[in-house]
């Protein structure tokens, strides 16, 4: 199941019909203007619209992403408080709209140390979620790259989210494939994307990841930088995306990219072309002839495939 995070200039419902002409299963959208404290409530028109095309589209499995304002874990009681109130809003307009995922960032501690910074926000979670019961929204606690002094870098950090819930069952978990190798966790090949999966699922649980990102990264391992790049142009292996694609406790799960929207030098849609190489990715391997080596996968150009001596073949991608 994979899709994007698409604009919603227009209209929220924009965002269904790009998501079902670029043939995407699932779709991650803002439900306002993730740069402004205060947004027009969500009309009648803009809900029955929504519905409508979610309906026509057939696109059921939708993810919101709350704003980057946002910060529970600020020590400023001003900003905290807006924070609070802004993800108490996201959260209702997430429920108008029957989206099932919301995905946060933990925040930033803001030099007061982590464990004070993950107190606030397991209270900031714990009051908003006891404020509004009953909503079937549930909140996706985002695993960062760790720039700065933010939050959720380590699986450890999530675990201590998830263990200080009132209601755990409304927190689940978003796993970016850039933040992870940012952050240390090992995904250059299959062999430490696999230990990664293991480890996550030893601390926390793969059972609780919702949705996944799948975005390249543009700065290497270990890194802490959060800067996102098209599949197969940065430093997360493609092995590393075969071995996320072809997991079967994901299968059913939401892959969005968060990749730059741009067109490639072909002049379609960069979504395509990553879309498409992560569906190649997830394909079965074909069965090699007797004494027929494997060839391995090597990085891709949006016009062709690039060489183990670095230049261009001019070939696709081999899905083998």
């Amino acid at each position: 199941m994979f899709g994007s995070h698409l604009s919603i200039a227009g209209g929220l419902h924009n965002a269904l019909i790009e998501a079902s002409e670029l043939g995407m299963d699932c779709v991650q959208v803002f439900t306002k203007n993730q740069r402004q404290w205060r947004s027009p409530p969500l009309t009648d028109e803009q809900i029955r619209l929504w519905s409508q095309h979610r309906r026509a589209t057939g696109i059921c499995q939708v993810v919101s992403h709350d704003s980057y304002l946002i910060n529970l874990a600020c020590p400023r009681s001003a900003t905290r408080e807006r924070s609070i109130d802004l993800f108490r809003e996201e959260l209702l307009r997430c429920e108008a709209l029957e989206i099932p995922w919301l995905v946060t960032h933990p925040g930033a501690h803001m030099g007061e140390g982590e464990a004070a910074g993950l107190q606030r926000v397991i209270e900031a979670l714990n009051q908003v979620h006891g404020e509004l019961p009953g909503l079937r929204t549930v909140t996706c606690l985002e695993v960062t790259a760790g720039q700065g002094t933010g939050l959720g870098w380590r699986f450890e950090h999530i675990r201590e989210l998830l263990d200080g819930a009132a209601e755990p069952e409304r927190l689940a978990v978003c796993l970016d494939t850039a933040h992870l190798l940012a952050a240390g966790y090992d995904l250059t090949g299959a062999e430490g994307c696999r230990e990664t999966l293991e480890r996550f699922d030893r601390a926390v649980g793969l059972d609780r990841v919702r949705v996944w990102h799948l975005n390249d990264s543009k700065t290497p391992l270990g890194s802490r930088k959060d800067r996102h790049e098209h599949i197969g142009h940065g430093h997360v292996s493609l092995e590393a995306f075969r071995v996320i694609v072809t997991d079967g406790r994901s299968r059913a799960t939401p892959k969005i990219l968060e990749t730059p929207k741009e067109q490639a030098p072909d002049g379609r849609p960069w979504d395509l072309i990553n879309l498409e190489l992560l569906r190649r990715l997830a394909r079965p391997r074909k069965a090699l002839s007797p004494g027929r080596a494997e060839r391995p996968l090597t990085r891709v150009r949006a016009h062709g495939r690039i060489g183990a001596d670095g230049r261009d073949q001019r070939k696709e991608v081999q899905s083998q």
